[in-house]
């Protein structure tokens, strides 16, 4: 069984705030069985260049020895162990903003490979300033994006091959894992960019469609 104790500084992974412990212990209270519940902080995957987070109650009981679980005040934590490096020092805050809820504030960042996975390193050292980059990201930000926001969805450049004209896209929000992102990204987004970049000789979707919601893949 894991032992749970209140925290050292190094113990803690997510720092919570009063205010956020407060909305964690009030909703944890209505749960049945709160007492054998403790809150799990989880990275479910890299959306638009930036993580993306899992917040949930589930029994502490089920964490693994890798996990880090600790407590705060009352409330068990638990930090699955391959969220750990990406959570450590971030900070769990209420925020009042479009109607109130939890935020997390992190410090940490994907790396170049977990934003556009199978992308070539030398065309992610390109970085995304070159002349054919700028042109594609105008598109998406005026023409694209507008469009596919209605579904909730969004696409944005991770890298784009300047000298073969390949860019690479990840698709996020309602795209990502959407059934029908595959006929938006060639009738619609690579329409789109073609229009614009005559130059573009492919557009490639690198976005982990298994992170979405209805994803292409289950495990």
């Amino acid at each position: 069984m894991t032992q749970i104790t209140e925290p050292t500084t190094d113990d803690v992974v997510v720092e919570i705030t009063d205010e956020a412990r407060t909305v964690v212990a009030d909703a944890l209270a209505a749960e049945p069985g709160a007492g054998d519940l403790a809150l799990w902080l989880e990275v479910r995957g890299v959306e638009a260049g930036r993580f993306a987070y899992d917040l949930f109650f589930q029994a502490s009981a089920d964490a693994g020895d890798d996990d880090a679980v600790y407590a705060v005040e009352g409330v068990t934590v638990v930090v699955p162990s391959g969220s750990i490096s990406r959570l450590r020092n971030a900070r769990l805050e209420f925020s009042a903003e479009g109607g109130g809820g939890l935020v997390m504030v992190n410090p940490n960042v994907p790396s170049a490979q977990e934003i556009a996975p199978g992308v070539p390193e030398e065309v992610l050292a390109q970085g995304i300033t070159g002349p054919l980059a700028v042109r594609a990201i105008a598109t998406l930000d005026a023409e694209v994006n507008p469009s596919i926001a209605g579904h909730g969805g969004r696409a944005d450049l991770v890298a784009m091959d300047e000298a073969e004209g390949v860019a690479y896209l990840a698709l996020s929000g309602g795209c990502q894992g959407c059934a029908m992102s595959r006929q938006t990204l060639s009738n619609g987004i690579e329409v789109a960019l073609r229009d614009a970049i005559p130059e573009l000789t492919a557009v490639v979707d690198v976005t982990d469609h298994a992170q979405g919601s209805n994803p292409f893949y289950e495990g």
